[in-house]
């Protein structure tokens, strides 16, 4: 049901964590059973302090105030409910021996197609984080991925229903906005500016205990956790560790300083039995800022790219290429014509630095990258051969292999399978144009939150008339559109998909 989406990696990183990987916070709930399923997260049984016990907490000289972090991040602090409708799905008919006698008396007709049946309702469970009064809140984007239906709840307990803003698989965020005003909301933290050591709180909906709070400390940062991937796909990863409690429900939640300020999303955990076991991970705030900036601005991730394959320093590969330095990235290849190729960097680099500071790691220097746009400019630190060498680099787009295949009822692109509207639904929906979302996989019409059965009826404001003036439209676009679209309960949306350079 889940779908995972990433895009080709234009630069790698391969950090591994004993134990298995699971997505932080979110769980699955079967209104059949009524029981939670499947969960993509943590754990039961760890000690956490409840908002209610807060207020006879004692202040202790050898700990410091947590009260006053936890007054400011819970109102902000909301749950997520997403709800997944009932779907029609064909499955392959199997032959059996009764076929043919069937066929003989009733005709070939008789059930000779693809059988259908229809899937049961599922809902989802998360948290977000309200980040402007006006009602702008982040998540994680694996706790509402092709939902159906978003609905938030405050802390006091208001629900609204949201409307998907933005998606990033690459990141694993999502933006949503609710329509209300004067909300309470988290200001940004610095994430650069945390040490490890320091106190941090993570505040979530666990196991739908809503407003939970509990305590620890930064463990690591730009940490790699090696999240399964799909082949060809990438995931920025450059995780903040800490030992905070983080469990079902806990998924898009806040991780906040003891200032009260954001500085992440909690996101995974490190656990071989798929509950807490001591590790938790957040994205930082300095990618969520921009992640969601981009969102809100574009509707999609403006992503730039060095255009390097890398590897971590280890004393393996020092000895091999004869390296003084056990620290910094290690530049394996340059592509041609990229922004690090025109910058004058070259295979054999050893990456120590970006604007000043210090990269020891792949995950850091992912982590550095990925806050900046194309066409910015960057001060690149390196060593070659024992000498350190500082150079401007202008950063390019992140370029996707985007190819339009038509088939004789069918139009293929990024992903998605259109086809032509009949009649009977342009009726039904109320229109006269458009061209229908027949197949979904991942790609930039999925990231941008579009979804199967979705009916495109403009592109940059021109109307799509059929599968011809779509493959005829599509030809002459590169980089973001702006898409009109009409879903299956006649709701209108624009949404911006990013296309790449064609």
């Amino acid at each position: 049901m889940m779908t995972k989406k990433r895009f080709v990696a234009s630069i790698t990183a391969a950090a591994l964590l004993g134990g298995s990987i699971t997505l932080g916070g979110y769980q699955l709930i079967s209104p059949q059973q009524g029981k939670t399923g499947i969960a993509y997260e943590p754990s039961i049984g760890q000690q956490t302090i409840h908002l209610t016990n807060l207020t006879t907490a004692t202040n202790r000289t050898e700990e410091p105030n947590f009260i006053h972090a936890a007054r400011i991040a819970t109102p902000a602090v909301v749950h997520i409910k997403a709800r997944y409708e009932a779907k029609v799905i064909q499955a392959p008919r199997t032959n059996t021996p009764f076929d043919q006698f069937f066929r003989e008396f009733f005709g070939e007709g008789l059930d000779s197609g693809p059988r259908e049946y229809k899937s049961q309702p599922q809902h989802a469970s998360g948290s977000g984080v309200i980040i402007t009064a006006d009602g702008y809140i982040v998540t994680n984007n694996h706790v509402i991925d092709g939902a159906d239906q978003i609905e938030v709840i405050l802390d006091d307990n208001r629900k609204y229903n949201a409307q998907l803003v933005g998606q990033d698989p690459n990141t694993d965020l999502a933006l949503l906005r609710i329509k209300e005003k004067s909300l309470p909301y988290l200001q940004f933290g610095d994430s650069d500016t945390l040490q490890v050591g320091e106190w941090i709180l993570a505040v979530g909906n666990p196991f739908n205990l809503t407003s939970t709070v509990t305590k620890g400390i930064v463990s690591a940062k730009a940490r790699a956790i090696d999240i399964p991937r799909e082949q060809n796909q990438m995931r920025i990863e450059a995780f903040i560790q800490t030992d905070a409690a983080v469990n079902r429900g806990n998924s898009g939640g806040a991780l906040v300083n003891l200032k009260g300020e954001l500085v992440g999303i909690n996101t995974a955990i490190a656990s071989s039995t798929g509950t807490f076991t001591g590790y938790s991970f957040a994205i930082p705030s300095s990618i969520v800022k921009k992640v969601t900036e981009d969102l809100q601005k574009y509707g999609t991730v403006q992503r730039a790219i060095l255009g390097i394959s890398i590897r971590d320093v280890n004393a393996d590969l020092a000895e091999k290429e004869g390296l003084k330095k056990l620290s910094g990235v290690y530049v394996a290849d340059v592509r041609r014509s990229s922004a690090a190729a025109e910058a004058g960097i070259q295979a054999g680099d050893v990456i120590v630095g970006v604007n000043g500071n210090e990269v020891k790691s792949t995950s850091q220097l992912h982590e550095q990258i990925a806050r900046y746009k194309p066409n910015d400019k960057l001060r690149i630190t390196f060593f070659r051969k024992d000498k350190e060498k500082t150079v401007t680099v202008t950063l390019k787009r992140m370029e996707e292999s985007v190819q339009i295949v038509r088939k004789k009822d069918a139009l293929e692109m990024g992903g998605a399978t259109f086809e032509n509207v009949d009649k009977t639904t342009q009726k039904e929906l109320g229109l006269m144009n458009g061209v229908r979302i027949k197949e979904l996989k991942s790609g930039p019409w999925k990231q941008a939150g579009l979804q199967q059965g979705y009916v495109i009826t403009a592109i940059d404001k021109e109307p799509i008339e059929n599968l011809d003036q779509l493959a005829h439209v599509l030809n002459r676009k590169k980089g973001g559109i702006l898409v009109e679209s009409f879903s299956q309960n006649k709701t209108k949306a624009y949404h911006g998909v990013d296309l790449g350079s064609q």
